[in-house]
């Protein structure tokens, strides 16, 4: 049986329908990334899973539990971070963590030495008998993860986890998601980066207006989109009509031009024989080339041809959670 299961989950909030009718599934020590618009139901979604919001209709499960009959047992099982850091700021880093420990039952020992371990994991140590209201954002989402990883859950659900950390500091989140799931944790992921989907989830479920739209690999949503592209940048704005119609000689699909990178981007066959042909055409035109190249579609391209919405790099509240 699949830890995690939704079937026709609803959620609505007057005339809203958050959720309509979602299903998912995570296999057992998977990650399951789950990328939309901000409003797609991702937040409303996690809510249910971790028994915070009750269904409108539809059935869900995790680990056999039901999120409705079954919330106070799955509450203990589970592990849980918000799009924002649920700590307490007159409490020092040290206290959080110590507290979560005795909510679980931990034990006073327990809790002392499950803080420690936490603290060294998320690079926290020099700070941690500070209060958190001293902490930076990164900080408190370090520690926001290392109070949901406390008990450590079967179960982790993580609700854009790495919103508001600099590049290294993401990274570094990467790298403690990626030792838990190698340890065998079940893990629900949304994001808005879709980068970090691409590098950490098994498969990727895209949602918009409450419901899957795709789901499957990455390589698997990307061949949904099409194929390879050659992308040239020329020297000269003036030159870019010519360049268009150079390209369109070897294109299977719409070309793009950008006259602000003075950018033509391809849909093509082939791969790099059609970059060479294309640069012997545009070498024939006189049309210079600063840079060009064979570009596989990105999470970037799945995500604009599915749902019609830009991906956004920075996440924000959605509107239906």
């Amino acid at each position: 049986m699949p830890t995690i299961t939704a079937q026709g989950l609803v959620k609505t909030y007057g005339s809203v329908r958050a959720l309509d009718g979602l299903d998912l599934t995570v296999e057992e020590g998977t990650v399951l990334g789950v990328l939309g618009p901000n409003g797609a139901g991702k937040t409303t979604a996690v809510r249910v899973l971790t028994t915070l919001l009750q269904p409108t209709s539809g059935t869900a499960t995790v680990m056999g539990l039901d999120v409705v009959r079954d919330a106070k047992a799955l509450r203990s099982r589970i592990g849980v971070s918000g799009q924002y850091a649920a700590v307490d700021e007159h409490l020092t880093g040290y206290e959080n963590l110590d507290m979560v420990g005795r909510l679980y039952h931990l034990g006073a020992t327990r809790s002392r030495q499950r803080a420690w371990e936490l603290l060294e994991r998320f690079d926290l140590t020099d700070a941690a008998k500070r209060p958190v209201g001293t902490y930076s954002g990164g900080m408190r989402r370090r520690l926001d993860l290392a109070g949901a990883l406390v008990a450590e859950p079967e179960v982790l659900f993580l609700d854009e986890p790495t919103t508001g950390l600099d590049p290294r500091s993401r990274l570094g989140m990467w790298d403690v998601i990626s030792e838990l799931v190698a340890g065998g944790t079940t893990l629900l992921l949304t994001t808005q980066y879709l980068e970090e989907a691409d590098r950490l989830a098994d498969r990727i479920a895209v949602i918009d207006l409450g419901r899957v739209i795709a789901e499957g690999t990455a390589d698997e949503l990307k061949s949904q989109v099409g194929g390879e592209r050659v992308e040239v940048t020329i020297a000269r704005t003036e030159d870019l009509g010519r360049a268009r119609e150079v390209l369109g000689r070897y294109a299977v699909g719409e070309l793009v031009a950008d006259e602000h990178s003075r950018t033509v981007t391809a849909p093509v066959s082939g791969g790099a024989a059609a970059l060479v042909a294309a640069l012997r055409g545009l070498g024939d035109a006189d049309i210079e080339v600063l840079d060009a190249g064979i570009r596989r579609p990105t999470l970037d391209d799945v995500f604009l041809s599915l749902t019609g919405h830009e991906a956004e790099a920075r996440a924000t509240e959605e509107a239906t959670a």
